[in-house]
């Protein structure tokens, strides 16, 4: 970045914010819910603090506190100082005078928060000061060609720059502190590397502290100096990153960390996921609200909360064992879990076959194409075009993993399989009668409000006799771990991971040949992510049904699927075996979305720029303008690049001119 940011008034070694004995109870029909229960932290000058936990653990509250946002009408006790002002008591007029002059925001959709009526430019000037100031920001952050983003409307961005674009407003001041609620959480792997990037260097060249809250433990390992592990309204550790990661003393901190998934876990074996869910704020237990989950739980847990308590410089756990209990038994309990069929043997035999015989795909498309018009006029319009020529097979029984950046097709490949979107050209082909059923991201928006799960479930099997319906609808929510009192409730009084095993629950209960999984897990904490895709695989395993799931992320694809399809701007770039992809991976856009993906102990590769538009797609190979390989024979207009068999392994197949298979050191062999 060239261009010059506002640098935060020094400091000195004062901590920019201090949180002590923090309280925050809400009213909520009748209820009081207890969103916060006693925390107390600092944020140290110049400091990335990552603060992680689930959904429901009182992180965005916290985050509310510190920006003076909370509603009036919440019930606060404790203090919550920025730059030595009050948070919590002082006059609306004091705290908006501090968040102008010392905090920046950073919300997980920024789409809630820029005015859609009005320019992008104008609104980074409000904060900015000028419009000169305005385009400065909108350059160090990243944008391309900053004076021509300043005319353009907040939908006519990418989430990425939407995202660039509150950052810049976030640190238009030169604010103390910016506290970032989850702000990659909704982006591709791509993108969140380069967030995380940008956020760092803003760091070091504005000279502010960030709070950064994720449920991400990869995520925060890529940015922050501490991490402070929250869960159900109380801090349960405090330390910094590295201690944090790779000493942690509390038993949900090592739950969390043993929840992630890497390009490492094993495939053979159901993933591990923490039991139960975050007690509701409404009824916390009386003791360690995380003892109902905990293995190492025992009587002591049940009498009175634990009190964060330093067992080392630094390190704060809440926990009544020792650090060196709590390694040493956890480490006693966490047997490896049984060895199951999860991805790899089930679907791989089925699409090998066990004779001579190749058997018939299940699913076929060959130089599938679809476009959607743009524009007020449809006759004269011009088209997006969402797929450029896809071919591609599901066998019976397989597991298919499409993995590539929002724009690329899967969503739309995904409803031209299921029949919700009609091909332009090419050929689709389904050996079976019976439809494939499709799995949503957000499963309460697909799930009618007013119906009760019974009656969701029961559309499905209406042939039924009444009894028989009621008996196929507990049937199913039993085979997706629910039980038979759940048909009675409405999505809105479900979880989000109960909601997501309705869907199942709902697109299982008449077998398909084939389940479309559209990211049903990417809104998910990462325990339940787990828990989903377990689930997935034993349906998937007891059923006898094929899979294709639709994902951003290649650690997902790599337990999910045998084999993985990488899409890039409506093409397939690469396909083969889940290990050959993740493991050995051969086009360039392949190896930058593993090296995207967060993981502990290891710097991303930022790929730069982002997928150019679908309506007019770059000449000759469409990632070349973004490709770290990229050679003067790739733009070429003549260039057509298709699949082709990957040093004659039928099996791999890669669309690049230049393939060069990734290094045994690196994994990704990028420089």
């Amino acid at each position: 970045m060239t261009a010059t940011l506002p640098v935060a008034p020094p400091l000195g070694s004062t901590s920019v914010a201090v949180v002590d004995d923090l309280h925050v109870t809400f009213k909520r029909g009748g209820r009081a819910i207890h969103a916060l229960r006693g925390v107390s932290l600092d944020i140290r000058p110049g400091e990335i603090l990552g603060l992680v936990g689930e959904s429901g653990s009182g992180k965005s509250v916290l985050g509310l506190s510190m920006l003076g946002l909370l509603d009036d009408k919440a019930s606060v006790s404790g203090a919550v100082a920025v730059r030595g002002q009050d948070m919590v008591t002082s006059a609306q007029s004091v705290r908006r005078e501090v968040r102008k002059r010392h905090l920046g925001a950073v919300f997980q959709d920024p789409m809630t928060s820029l005015n859609p009526t009005m320019r992008v430019g104008r609104q980074v000037a409000e904060a900015a000061g000028s419009d000169d100031e305005a385009e400065r920001l909108l350059a160090a952050v990243g944008i391309p060609e900053p004076h021509a983003r300043m005319m353009a409307y907040p939908h006519e961005l990418s989430g990425g720059l939407r995202q660039r674009v509150m950052i810049a407003m976030a640190v238009a001041g030169g604010p103390s502190l910016v506290i970032a609620d989850e702000p990659t959480t909704a982006l591709d792997v791509t993108v969140q590397a380069q967030v995380l990037t940008l956020l760092r260097s803003l760091r070091d060249e504005v000279g502010c502290s960030l709070l950064m809250i994720t449920h991400d433990l990869g995520v925060a390992a890529q940015v922050a100096d501490r991490v402070a592990v929250m869960y159900a309204g109380r801090l349960a550790e405090v330390s910094d990153t590295r201690t944090v990661l790779g000493a942690a003393a509390h038993p949900y901190t090592l739950g969390l960390m043993r929840s992630r998934l890497s390009l490492g876990s094993d495939r053979n074996r159901p993933l591990v996921a923490l039991p139960g869910s975050v007690p509701s704020p409404a009824a916390p237990p009386d003791g360690c609200a995380f003892s109902p989950r905990c293995e190492l739980a025992g009587p002591d847990c049940e009498t009175a909360p634990p009190q964060a308590v330093e067992i080392a410089v630094g390190h704060r756990s809440a926990c009544v064992l020792s650090k060196d209990e709590v390694t040493t038994r956890t480490a006693a309990v966490a047997r490896p879990l049984p060895t199951v069929v999860a991805s790899v043997s089930a679907g791989a035999d089925a699409a090998a076959g066990s004779t001579d015989t190749e058997p018939a795909p299940l699913l076929s498309m060959r130089a599938v194409v679809k476009s959607f018009p743009v524009g007020s006029s449809l006759r004269h319009s011009t088209r997006l075009q969402a797929l450029r020529g896809v071919s591609l097979a599901v066998s019976s029984g397989e597991s298919v993993a499409l993995v590539g950046e929002s724009g690329s097709g899967k969503s739309t490949l995904l409803r031209v399989a299921a029949g919700l979107e009609r091909h332009d050209s090419g050929e689709l082909h389904l050996s079976s009668a019976t439809r494939p059923q499709m799995v949503f991201q957000d499963s309460g928006a697909s799930l009618t409000p007013w119906m009760t799960v019974e009656e969701l479930i029961g559309e499905r099997v209406r042939g039924l006799g009444r009894k028989q319906r009621a008996a196929k609808v507990v049937e199913a929510l039993s085979l997706v771990g629910l039980p038979a009192e759940v048909a009675k409730a409405k999505a809105g009084q479900l979880s989000g991971g109960q909601r997501q095993r309705v869907c199942l629950a709902r697109a299982t209960v008449v077998v398909p040949p084939i389940l479309l999984c559209d990211e049903p897990t990417s809104a998910l904490d990462v325990s339940l992510a787990a828990s989903v895709i377990n689930l997935i695989g034993r349906l998937r395993r007891e059923l006898g049904m094929a899979v294709l799931f639709v994902t951003h992320d290649l650690s997902v694809a790599r337990v999910v699927a045998d084999r993985i399809a990488v899409m890039y701007l409506g093409r397939i770039v690469e396909v083969g075996d889940a290990e050959q992809i993740t493991g050995a991976p051969v086009h360039p856009y392949t190896r930058a979305l593993i090296s995207a993906v967060p993981d502990v102990g290891r710097e991303p590769i930022v790929l730069p720029g982002e997928p150019a538009s679908a309506i007019r797609p770059p000449s000759g190979c469409a990632f070349h303008p973004r490709c770290l390989q990229v050679t003067d024979g790739c733009a070429q207009d003549e260039l057509d690049v298709r699949l082709t068999a990957f040093r004659h392994d039928a099996r791999h197949q890669v669309a690049c001119i230049n393939p060069e298979p990734a290094t045994p050191d690196t994994g990704v062999g990028v420089s």
